[in-house]
C-alpha cells in the first residue's frame, strides 16, 4: 500500500495506476460499487497525472475500463451514492 504523502514518478506512478485499476475492477466483479468507485477515482487522479508516453504504457485494457467502461456506470450524469437508507419503524399489530 503506497502512503498518501509519498510522491510516485515515472514506472511506479504507472505501475500503481495499473495497481489502482486492477483493484478497481476486481470490486466491479464482485458487485462491490462503493469500494470500486473509491478505487477508480484514485486511478483517475493519478492517471490524469501521467505524459501521453506513460499514459500508452498502461495496457489499453484497463485504460478502456477507467475511461470509458466505468465513465458509463460512475460518471457525473449518474446519480450519486446515498447514505443507507432509515428503516421505517415497525408498526405493533394489536
Amino acid at each position: 500500500m503506497i502512503k498518501k504523502d509519498t510522491v510516485l514518478t515515472g514506472e511506479a506512478l504507472v505501475k500503481e495506476v495499473c495497481r489502482r485499476i486492477r483493484v478497481g475492477r476486481s470490486y466491479w466483479d464482485a458487485h462491490n460499487n462503493r469500494a470500486c468507485r473509491h478505487e477508480r477515482e484514485h486511478a483517475l487522479e493519478l492517471y490524469n497525472t501521467l505524459t501521453q508516453e506513460q499514459k500508452e504504457q498502461i495496457p489499453q485494457v484497463l485504460r478502456v475500463w477507467l475511461r470509458y467502461r466505468s465513465e458509463k456506470y460512475f460518471g457525473l450524469h449518474r446519480t450519486p451514492p446515498q447514505g443507507k437508507l432509515k428503516q421505517k419503524p415497525k408498526k405493533k399489530v394489536q
